[in-house]
């Protein structure tokens, strides 16, 4: 259990599995903050489905790879709510290419918005949480950044950093009552799986030991688990929702 008046941030909140983890905290007992990039009407009815489970929401939109946005996120964060107990960071892009045709602002856009997005917010997150003594950060990667992905040499380059990163602010913060720990998700069911052609999808299913895409709430269970007060010990990890496709 997460525990009644915690307040999480979650970025890229407004669709997908963003979405989902901001209800599942919501259902679980804590206030949500959203922050979203452009789409004010999906936004909107996220922060509405959050409050349909009993929470607190408020949204915020801006650029997570923008030091600036990030810096009137947190700050607007703190004046609504007094507190930041939770970060998801969940935000990220894909400039699919081939690397011989990959254009270097198809490479950049992607490392600003998912990697540096991701230590952006974390560190603005990290000092409010040792004044408290108490915090837990989980990042969103990928299986892509396990195994990688023909067309998505950026987008895998992303992934796997976050891992190393989330991996040295976990030992940097866990004598301070912190975790900061990784979820993997593999192919799941949102918009840009959804516009896949069928061939393709067989293909994916192929692949997967489970045989079947996974749903963003299932995502949103492990990060519960990872946010809550029993898994104050679980830190440092990357845990793959991927129906078996990364096992070792």
């Amino acid at each position: 259990m997460i525990g009644e008046g915690r307040v999480a941030i979650v970025t890229g909140g407004g669709r997908g599995i963003g979405r989902a983890v901001a209800v599942r905290l919501a259902r679980e007992g804590a206030d949500v903050a959203i922050s979203y990039r452009s789409n004010d009407a999906t936004a909107q009815e996220a922060a509405e489905e959050v409050r349909a489970a009993g929470a607190r929401c408020e949204i915020f939109k801006g650029d997570v790879a923008s030091p600036g946005d990030v810096e009137a996120l947190f700050k607007g964060v703190g004046e609504a709510f007094g507190k930041i107990d939770i970060l998801v960071n969940n935000a990220g892009v894909t400039r699919d290419n081939l690397m011989m045709r990959m254009k270097e602002e198809e490479f950049d856009d992607v490392l600003k918005t998912n990697l540096k997005g991701t230590y952006l917010c974390t560190r603005a997150a990290l000092r409010p949480m040792i004044r408290a003594r108490w915090g837990r950060i989980v990042n969103v990667s990928s299986v892509v950044g396990l195994v990688g992905n023909a067309g998505q040499a950026n987008y895998a380059a992303s992934k796997a950093g976050i891992i190393g990163f989330t991996k040295s602010v976990a030992r940097e913060v866990a004598q301070r009552g912190i975790t900061a720990n990784v979820v993997a998700p593999g192919y799941v069911e949102t918009e840009l799986t959804g516009s896949l052609p069928e061939k393709v999808k067989d293909q994916i299913r192929g692949q997967v030991p489970a045989g079947r895409f996974g749903e963003a709430e299932e995502v949103a269970e492990v990060v519960a688990f990872l946010v809550g007060e029993g898994a104050g010990y679980v830190t440092g990890q990357t845990v793959a929702v991927d129906g078996g496709m990364t096992m070792q």
